[in-house]
């Protein structure tokens, strides 16, 4: 049997992020290391990766109103795009 399985792994999210999303950001490994402890270590080591990115790493890059046909007072939200740099 094979079966392709994805998932999210998230963290509390930063400064950036809260605003957008108060609950949650995913994790974003960056560095090369980073990808091998989380696919080789064990889990007290690869846990350690769960953290938010710093600040400075992510920029809105863009943002707008949302028009998806949500309620009215949803309507009002920020809809913002974050990228890692």
């Amino acid at each position: 049997m094979n079966a392709d399985l994805y998932g999210f792994l998230t963290t509390e999210p930063n400064s950036i992020v809260g605003p957008i999303h108060p609950k949650a950001m995913p994790v974003i490994l960056t560095e090369p290391e980073e990808i091998e402890v989380w696919l080789q270590a064990e889990w007290a080591e690869a846990s350690a990766l769960r953290r938010p990115l710093p600040d400075d790493v992510l920029q809105i890059v863009a943002q707008g109103e949302r028009k998806d046909g949500e309620e009215a007072n949803q309507a009002e939200i920020d809809t913002r795009c974050v990228a890692a740099w």
